[in-house]
């Protein structure tokens, strides 16, 4: 895991009164490929959460966590991503993910 990745890990923590954990990226993280993005995800299931929340304020381009939705969804969770912004919410319609995860803006959730 590269220095980005073990710092993104380090601002993570596991909200254990409602098993959340809120995932911070950036455009810096993913440069570096997905891999690293891959081992957050999992680090984070593997803790229990039960709900992700992908802050995507940083990030300019999407990749898919419909892995890591599948696991929250056997828990009874779900994947939320926040901060999207416009190319990304485009992207969630064209792709038909709006249907399946969650977005957060301003603190509200709702629906893609």
């Amino acid at each position: 895991m590269t220095a980005t990745a073990v710092r993104a890990a380090a601002r993570s923590g596991l909200d254990a009164g409602t098993d959340q954990i809120t995932i911070r990226l950036s455009d810096e993280l993913l440069a570096d490929g997905l891999a690293d993005v891959r081992w957050l995800l999992h680090d984070a299931l593997l803790a229990g959460a039960r709900e992700l929340v992908v802050d995507l304020s940083r990030v300019q381009h999407l990749s898919s966590f419909l892995s890591a939705h599948r696991t929250c969804r056997a828990r009874g969770g779900t994947v939320v991503l926040r901060g999207a912004n416009r190319r990304t919410l485009d992207l969630l319609h064209r792709t038909g993910l709006w249907r399946v995860l969650e977005l957060e803006s301003g603190g509200v959730r709702r629906a893609a």
